[in-house]
């Protein structure tokens, strides 16, 4: 069987409403030397039955099912066996455009400095149609790339295309990241090579209530924190002392575990913006892990906002806690 120029890795976990389209989305696509790793994660929704007739039609397709163990021992598995050297993301709710496998393999092909690209998206939701979103677009070039690193959006996962031994030089997706795996992987490339976007939209990229980003926003957002903090350690020649963690250590646990004082008030105050805003967060494990920063006589900019965004949550307990806390009672 010869080599194909592109492996297509995408994990499935109960995607059945929407894998059929994105399934079709890519074997419809204008370049067609790839094989299509499909690995189902424990689905329980019917998402493997899915996934075996469309084995049964196109041989370009690999279905393999096992039991849960999460997306990052999935990606991880999908890039271990793949036949490849290019691997394209996807993700089983999302839908590409019919030129996007050609013109990001062209890209990486003629910009062999690049190991990583993705592209623009439109922004639909679950039922297809446009949703909006704010922001800036993901960055283009590198440069862009590293200006974008402290406070903008980097890269849009199931988008990308990336060169694999690249990655399993990095030491692929890191346990300890959960919700957050690709932007700990994005900083860990950045050192060996280049990241970019295309600036065209070649994906569909949906947004759901039940999307990681909504559910797991808090973890999400401390994995995103401390994943800046040990980089800053890589940089200065120093062990990432979160490359063999299965998890992450609560916010207490990050002096130790950095082996410096003031790390856990450093990423508090990284962490705390990105989430004031958030009603998931701070009627959830945010909101004690602001608290108790609180009580330990650290500040946090803008804290005091977000008493009246609190009641406008319609959580007015919360809003009285925290202004006691802020008024020293």
């Amino acid at each position: 069987m010869s080599q194909p120029a592109i492996s297509v890795a995408m994990s499935v976990y109960n995607n059945a409403d929407y894998l059929a389209l994105a399934i079709e989305s890519i074997l419809a696509q204008s370049f067609e030397d790839f094989e299509f790793l499909i690995l189902n994660d424990g689905s329980t929704d019917g998402s493997a039955a899915i996934i075996d007739h469309y084995a049964g039609k196109d041989s370009r397709v690999r279905a393999i099912h096992r039991e849960n163990k999460g997306l990052i021992v999935s990606l991880n598995q999908l890039i271990a066996e793949a036949r490849a050297p290019i691997i394209a993301r996807m993700d089983g709710d999302d839908i590409a455009e019919p030129e996007r496998f050609g013109r990001q393999f062209s890209f990486l092909q003629e910009n062999e400095e690049y190991g990583v690209t993705s592209s623009w998206t439109h922004d639909i939701d679950g039922d297809g149609n446009p949703f909006r979103v704010s922001g800036r677009e993901p960055p283009v070039t590198h440069e862009d790339f590293l200006a974008a690193i402290d406070d903008g959006p980097l890269l849009c996962h199931p988008s990308v295309m990336y060169r694999r031994d690249l990655v399993q030089g990095v030491g692929g997706y890191h346990a300890a990241f959960k919700h957050c795996e690709d932007y700990d992987l994005w900083l860990r490339l950045a050192a060996v090579t280049k990241l970019g976007s295309i600036s065209e939209r070649l994906m569909h990229y949906r947004h759901t209530e039940g999307q990681v980003s909504n559910r797991h926003l808090v973890v999400q957002q401390y994995g995103v924190a401390v994943s800046w903090f040990a980089r800053k350690e890589r940089e200065a020649g120093r062990p990432d002392p979160t490359e063999t963690l299965a998890d992450l250590p609560p916010l207490d646990g990050l002096d130790a575990l950095f082996g410096r004082p003031g790390t856990d008030r450093a990423v508090i105050a990284r962490l705390a913006p990105r989430i004031l805003y958030s009603k998931v967060a701070l009627t959830s494990s945010g909101f004690d892990m602001i608290m108790n920063h609180l009580r330990t006589g650290h500040h946090i900019d803008g804290i005091w906002r977000t008493v009246p965004r609190l009641v406008r949550m319609g959580e007015p307990a919360r809003a009285i806690k925290l202004a006691l806390a802020l008024a020293g009672v």
